[in-house]
């Protein structure tokens, strides 16, 4: 009897997980979310710090009013994010306003407080000496106290821009695009499509990480003297 011999067949190892011909098939489509992304996180960021700045100017006024601003906006940033997309969806649609009501509205709690707290940083000898130079308290406000709070403002508009970057792939789930497309067109096929979700979660935290950047070099532009004080 004869036994037959020869190398075993290779196991089909299936596709590879990252497919570099998928990315250059789609890059406009990435490109586009891309967009979409920074385009969703730059307005709620915007509408946030507008918001922000008045509500601080509100409790820097009135300073009773700061733990109940500062308490409804706590109770608004623990709301799930899913949660405040679902109440108002029945009311605005699957829109760009039900996308950034909760974009906007998260940011409120870190800015609100870091502007106060920058605020109530500045050196009480600054006041006086811009008290008696004429400074009304409106204009001490504006050109003196908030310049001075920028380095504090600044480091929770990065905070917040973080955390916008994430909550926006949330936003895939109300058909507004943004990277979180891929994350969920990735998990919902017939057949997972890791690629996608690859695709969706590095570039998501490369743009945390690239906007975090940028802020931060720009604290060091707008406020150098920041610098000095932290090396002391």
């Amino acid at each position: 009897m004869h036994v037959t011999t020869g190398t075993p067949l290779a196991a089909d190892s299936g596709p590879p997980i990252f497919q570099w011909k998928w990315v250059d098939r789609n890059a406009d489509d990435i490109v586009q979310r891309l967009v979409e992304h920074i385009s969703l996180t730059g307005a709620a960021l915007g509408i946030g710090l507008l918001v922000s700045i008045v509500l601080a100017v509100v409790s820097l006024r009135f300073r009773w009013s700061y733990p109940v601003i500062l308490g409804t906006a706590g109770a608004l940033y623990v709301i799930p994010s899913l949660g405040a997309f679902a109440v108002l969806v029945p009311f605005f649609g699957l829109t760009f306003v039900s996308a950034m009501i909760p974009l906007a509205t998260y940011t409120l709690l870190i800015l609100i407080r870091n502007i106060v707290t920058g605020v109530d940083q500045v050196p009480n000898e600054v006041r006086e000496a811009a008290i008696g130079m004429g400074y009304t308290r409106g204009r001490l406000l504006w050109q003196i106290e908030l310049p001075l709070a920028l380095p504090v403002v600044i480091a929770g508009l990065r905070v917040a821009a973080v955390t916008t970057i994430g909550l926006v792939t949330v936003t895939s789930m109300l058909g507004l695009g943004g990277l979180g497309y891929f994350i969920r067109a990735g998990i919902q096929t017939a057949t997972p499509n890791p690629t996608m979700i690859i695709v969706g979660v590095v570039l998501s935290v490369a743009l945390a990480v690239v906007v975090d950047l940028v802020l931060w070099l720009s604290e060091r532009v707008l406020a150098p003297w920041s610098r000095k004080v932290r090396a002391r």
